[in-house]
């Protein structure tokens, strides 16, 4: 069992992980955000169009190679099909409230009574103090989101906690990922490659067939994919290891709270993560891996 600094083991780290990402994820699937996206003039074909501008508003009206750039893994073709149009539909500013308002309804729905519970308070207060703590230099998206201004009310608290404390570990993972040499593409074959979600899931983020193909026959090349584009022994190995050094970048934050602080998080969050998983809003697979790394 690996430990970082402070003491606190790996599988605690991935463990907070695991139970804030759906209470931000679901920014990108609540109907009542996608209902204040079309309010705005956005297209609800698919998720696409307000996922885009939804998270990369803390940036600014940036372009898309910007945002390619923080979102890794997304073919850039993709990227800028949603981005180029987004900030002449709203402005930044207008999504961001936006974003709030959906997910102040959304949580409403999903949580009732439980929304203004002093247990859910409790999370959030524990949840903000780790991401004021969280550490953002060199971290795009957690930088942008941190810099917003702290709602009032405890559930979009625990929201934006949530939302700094992805994208801290989101930005580190890429990190980690340049790291092992993987570029965008690649790390979604080698990924794919252990058993992380399907292939299928994984077009989703817009590249071609030829282009997964061309990153499969390089990752072959270095010995971490076989014929059969299932991770070797060194494929598995490398891929532990990003992931290993993604749990150490991302447990600065959690440092800021005692051991019996974080077990008391996780505890608290317990209820909220399964009412969200329980709403059925979000896929049963997932491209981060979660339950499978």
């Amino acid at each position: 069992m690996v430990k970082h600094e402070g003491g606190l083991e790996s599988t605690r780290v991935r463990q907070l992980w695991h139970l804030l990402e759906p209470l931000h994820a679901v920014l990108y699937y609540a109907p009542e955000v996608f209902e204040e996206a079309v309010a705005l003039g956005y297209d609800a074909k698919d998720r696409w169009p307000s996922y885009f501008p939804y998270r990369a508003a803390p940036l600014g009206a940036v372009g898309a190679e910007r945002v390619a750039s923080a979102f890794y893994s997304f073919d850039p073709r993709m990227v800028a099909e949603n981005i180029e149009p987004a900030w002449k539909i709203a402005s930044p500013e207008a999504l961001l409230q936006a974003r709030v308002r959906g997910i102040d309804r959304a949580y409403r729905a999903i949580f009732g009574a439980r929304t203004d519970s002093p247990e859910l308070a409790e999370a959030a207060a524990l949840a903000r103090r780790a991401a004021e703590a969280a550490n953002t230099a060199g971290r795009p998206l957690a930088a942008a989101n941190a810099a917003l201004d702290w709602p009032e009310a405890p559930h979009l608290q625990l929201w934006h906690a949530a939302t700094i404390l992805r994208e801290h570990r989101g930005d580190g993972h890429i990190a980690a990922l340049l790291v092992a040499g993987l570029d965008p593409v690649e790390s979604l074959v080698s990924f794919a490659a252990i058993g992380a979600a399907s292939v299928e899931r994984f077009e989703s983020r817009g590249w071609s067939r030829a282009e997964w193909a061309s990153a499969r026959d390089r990752l072959t090349a270095r010995g971490l994919v076989g014929a059969d584009g299932t991770a070797t022994a060194a494929g598995r190995e490398l891929r532990r290891t990003v992931e290993e050094r993604t749990d150490q970048l991302a447990a600065v934050p959690w440092q800021s709270l005692t051991v019996d602080e974080v077990d008391r998080l996780a505890a608290l969050l317990g209820e909220f993560w399964v009412a969200v998983l329980s709403s059925g809003l979000l896929p049963t697979e997932t491209t981060l891996g979660i339950g499978k790394v």
